[in-house]
């Protein structure tokens, strides 16, 4: 596939795609005898797989040092292991506390909701 194909594929820009491989977050991508990126299955794949973690926030550093210790080779499953565990930790606490943050929205919307039925604002509910 182009790189114009890619792009629309994924709904992304070219120019994400080239960043993508030049900050390491996909290995260097299949090129045809002329030099155009001809991107394979598996680069697809990895290009997936860096939005996916780029969605979920993760830092471009660490999803390149993924990359990098994938292309190592098995010796590295320990390390790619405790990457991913550590990202994993990341995110669980990122969601706790937006389930925090939920659960603060959701007191003040009944706040303000009983207040529109009530015609007043309970002072005992109200919090800042």
């Amino acid at each position: 596939m182009t790189i114009k194909e890619v792009s629309k594929k994924f709904e992304i820009t070219a120019d994400a795609l080239r960043y993508y491989e030049r900050a390491g977050m996909i290995p260097p991508v299949s090129r045809t005898t002329g030099g155009t990126r001809d991107y394979q299955d598996e680069d697809l794949r990895w290009v997936e797989l860096a939005l996916c973690m780029r969605s979920a926030g993760l830092p471009v550093e660490v999803i390149a040092e993924y990359v990098r210790l994938t292309q190592l080779g098995d010796s590295t499953i320990p390390d790619r292991l405790t990457l991913l565990q550590r990202q994993q930790e990341v995110l669980l606490e990122q969601q706790r506390q937006i389930g925090m943050a939920v659960d603060r929205l959701k007191h003040k919307i009944s706040v303000y909701e009983n207040a529109l039925e009530t015609g007043k604002l309970n002072w005992n509910q109200k919090e800042s």
